[in-house]
């Protein structure tokens, strides 16, 4: 059972492993957005947010309602905002204690 945990773990992560996933995690936030405001936000096209979404759905990392012509996508869980967070703030913090250290080699 516990191998199997990390295994699925191991897929999430790597799921989330592309910085355009995470620019759709970020723009999602804790609101719900259409495939095209998605697309006007990212700056890319509706097909490549389209196969972004539909990885992260089928991971159940987002979920998804239909109304009209128009897909909605949320986060499934704020837990994976805050995990993301959470990443974010241990790597702003090693590129701090990175300029610190770079700092005190060149003298400035």
């Amino acid at each position: 059972m516990s191998e199997r945990i990390h295994e699925i773990h191991a897929d999430i992560c790597k799921t989330l492993g592309n910085a355009k996933r995470i620019e759709i995690l970020n723009a999602l936030g804790d609101k719900e957005l259409a495939v095209g405001e998605l697309v006007n936000i990212l700056g890319v096209s509706p097909a490549n947010v389209s196969q972004h979404l539909s990885v992260m759905k089928q991971k159940g990392i987002l979920s998804s309602r239909r109304e009209g012509n128009n897909i909605y996508y949320k986060v499934a869980n704020p837990k994976v905002i805050m995990a993301c967070g959470l990443m974010r703030e241990v790597l702003l913090e090693r590129f701090a204690e990175g300029q610190k250290i770079a700092k005190k080699f060149s003298g400035k």
